[in-house]
């Protein structure tokens, strides 16, 4: 039986995980008690839920000194980055509970039978219901908050659905330590058996989603692998959802007014933001649009030394590295890019230096626009406002869109937000795109290619993604969720129009 490899990107030294590919018969197996789990999860009821997600969150914090060890050595993100990364593990999955608790997620509604102007009118009782068995995809850069204890598993359970994990090849013994602590704290909570699962292999991945117990899949990646997945779907007797987060190049727009007021504070958030990481953020600003004449020649100026005095930084596996090499020498081939500035180059494992590339905005295309999932900017001259909006449309659409401006510039601050809001899923002003807060109001997507649905994978509406709306008509109260009955209070719901908060 083959044994997967796990490697170390800091060295490239390659050793043997002692995990074996999942072969057909597991995955079956392992879907299988999923399926059987998904009854007496959906039944137990979302106060039941709540508890299991802050058991779960407890197991992960139990279990941090060997999750971070095993996180560091497979991704060499550096113990203080992924303590941080752990501990917003457990945050999302007490958010989740909280919402769970919470209620207002089920969207209840209940409309009482009676006349109505088209004459009478039966009753009508509707709220959210969970899917069935969720495949999730683990993220290479995010070994905890998008993998398998990540936003995608926490927010399938709150629905109520039980979670078979795919492990990212990048960190499977970071996986496997993940998923047994998360396993063993569900077992001591009193959670059904199957309520999560793990399968191994690129194999295990298709035959994962082919399966067709499986409901829906989350996923965060790159596109080719979610054209892959989505092409099985579409094999599938029935298709499911499809939540994918696919890729974004996240413009950043610098106003005159601002690049005169701070250009050397905006030149440091930006080094900070794109380097962040080694740039291997799905937010990570891909290009920053900075105006001509001397304010904007001042902060590229900055940002140039700040980027000449940068030292190389570990990409996260061999096929980033090699992605992000490749990308970088088609960019630098293009006749409209030149390069601007490059980091200390370093040596051994799989290591990248920052780069500062410039263009001209109107000259921007397809090609100069392309995602370099690593430490790479694109710094894009505009001379005005039409010049500007050339180069934006040559960008694909994102997660997010950037604007610096000033106070003084409330007009400009709005006629950028109009011409960007159908362009990406977030704007964030006079910040960096990088840092995704996770809260009740966060949305984490954007058109494709960033992402192939409306739906957020951050933040308490994730759970939409994960639930379907049922609607019962003249049911007896036996049979209606407590949430629908008559006399349920503690949940907001809207009853014949009128929205009714809960009884304090």
């Amino acid at each position: 039986m083959s044994i997967l490899t796990t490697t170390d990107p800091r060295t490239g030294e390659t050793s043997d995980s002692g995990l074996s590919p999942s072969d057909p018969a597991v995955v079956e197996e392992v879907v299988g008690r999923a399926q059987d789990a998904f009854p007496a999860l959906r039944s137990a009821g979302r106060r039941w839920r709540a508890g299991l997600l802050d058991a779960l969150a407890s197991g992960l914090e139990g279990s941090a000194e060997v999750l971070v060890r095993e996180a560091d050595r497979e991704t060499g993100l550096g113990p203080v980055r992924l303590k941080g990364e752990l501990a917003r593990s457990a945050f999302q999955l007490r958010l989740f509970a909280e919402a769970l608790r919470e209620g207002g997620y089920l969207e209840a509604t209940i409309d009482h039978a009676g006349q109505t102007p088209l004459g009478p009118a039966p009753d009508i009782r509707r709220m959210l219901v969970p899917l069935g068995p969720v495949a999730v995809f683990g993220a290479s850069n995010f070994p905890f908050a998008f993998s398998v204890a990540g936003g995608d598993t926490a927010s399938a359970l709150a629905a109520g659905c039980p979670v078979v994990v795919k492990a990212h090849s990048s960190h499977p013994v970071t996986s496997g330590h993940s998923y047994e602590a998360l396993a063993d704290a569900a077992r001591v909570y009193g959670a059904p058996d199957g309520t999560l699962g793990i399968v191994y292999g690129t194999a295990a991945g298709a035959e994962l989603v082919a399966d067709p117990r499986i409901r829906a899949v989350g996923f965060t990646g790159s596109l080719s692998a979610a054209k892959t997945l989505m092409r099985i779907i579409d094999g599938r007797a029935q298709p499911i959802p499809f939540y994918g987060e696919l890729s974004s190049v996240n413009p950043l727009v610098i106003t005159r007014g601002a690049a005169a007021a701070r250009g050397p504070e905006i030149a440091a958030g930006l080094f900070a933001s794109f380097t962040s990481g080694a740039g291997q953020f799905c937010t990570k600003p891909g290009v920053a649009f900075v105006p001509a004449g001397e304010a904007g020649d001042g902060l590229v100026a900055e940002l140039g030394s700040l980027v000449l005095g940068a030292g190389a930084q570990v990409l996260l596996n061999a096929r980033i590295h090699t992605s992000f090499a490749e990308i970088r020498a088609r960019l630098l081939a293009e006749r409209a890019v030149t390069l601007l500035a490059s980091g200390v180059q370093g040596c051994g494992g799989f290591s990248a230096a920052p780069d500062l590339l410039g263009a001209d905005a109107e000259e921007l295309t397809e090609e100069t626009t392309e995602e370099a999932f690593g430490p790479l900017l694109v710094v894009a001259r505009y001379r005005d406002r039409a010049g500007l909006a050339r180069g934006l449309n040559a960008v694909p659409e994102s997660l997010t869109a950037t604007v610096h401006c000033e106070p003084s510039e409330t007009g400009l601050a709005t006629e950028l937000a109009a011409l960007i809001e159908d362009r990406a899923g977030r704007i964030v002003f006079n910040g960096y795109p990088t840092g995704v807060r996770v809260s009740w109001g966060q949305h984490h997507g954007g058109p494709w290619p960033a992402t192939n649905t409306l739906h957020t994978s951050v933040g308490v509406t994730a759970v939409r993604r994960f639930l379907r709306p049922l609607a019962w008509q003249d049911a007896p109260a036996a049979v209606l969720p407590e949430e629908l009955r008559e006399g349920a209070d503690d949940i907001p719901r809207r009853i014949d129009g009128r929205m009714v908060l809960p009884a304090t």
